[in-house]
């Protein structure tokens, strides 16, 4: 009983400081013009994930060197960087998705198994000729969704105002991705009545999955 309330709590820790990061993304995205905290917290996610895996790597020693020359280039930088937020904001977003896009998009290829395909493998074991072809279509789905959220970011970002698009990127596009979830778990649930997995299997399962695709004549 306690591990599922330590994960509950770790749960639901993880999805208050995800919305309180994304209504301080927004506030400092679009109505800040010059913030070094809005600076700081555009930077904290991707230095805390260049941080893990510099330490996390087998060339240690190399990696942590270069994220020291990026912090002082960073440093160097910051005066520029405080003036420009919502470019720093912009190229997060559109970076993170674009990046999950290609991670899905690139298991399409011929001779690679598709992402969430893997993802089922991972939860069940065996992947049965019907699941496969589902968790293609849904690969494919996750692919055009990262594709649709770089396009509308850019569209929003050179065309409408900053306002608009911090709206869409900081306070939308986690809800979205949510629904996403959910919209495959009822279409699944139709389609293959006989797969029960939940949404949070399927996450515990993308997070044990390698990130890089590997061919199908090695699985």
């Amino acid at each position: 009983m306690r591990p599922a309330v330590a994960r509950l709590g770790r749960g639901l820790a993880i999805g208050v400081a995800v919305v309180a990061w994304a209504m301080a993304a927004h506030y400092t995205s679009a109505l800040v013009d010059e913030s070094s905290w809005g600076a700081l917290l555009a930077i904290a996610p991707f230095a805390m994930i260049a941080a893990a895996f510099a330490w996390q790597s087998a060339r240690r020693g190399l990696m942590l060197a270069l994220l020291a020359a990026a912090i002082v280039t960073l440093a160097l930088a910051w005066p520029t960087l405080a003036r420009n937020v919502g470019w720093l904001y912009f190229v997060q977003h559109v970076g993170t998705n674009a990046l999950l896009g290609l991670g899905f998009g690139r298991t399409l290829a011929a001779g690679r198994e598709p992402m969430c395909t893997r993802i089922a493998r991972t939860m069940h074991g065996t992947v049965s000729p019907a699941l496969a072809r589902y968790t293609r279509q849904v690969t494919a789905a996750w692919t055009m969704f990262f594709a649709g959220t770089v396009a509308i970011s850019c569209l929003l970002f050179a065309f409408g105002t900053i306002g608009a698009w911090s709206t869409f990127a900081n306070l939308l596009t986690m809800p979205l991705v949510g629904l996403m979830f959910l919209a495959e778990y009822l279409v699944r649930l139709k389609l293959l009545p006989e797969d029960r997995s939940s949404i949070l299997d399927a996450v515990r399962a993308y997070r044990r999955t390698s990130p890089t695709a590997t061919p199908v004549n090695e699985q």
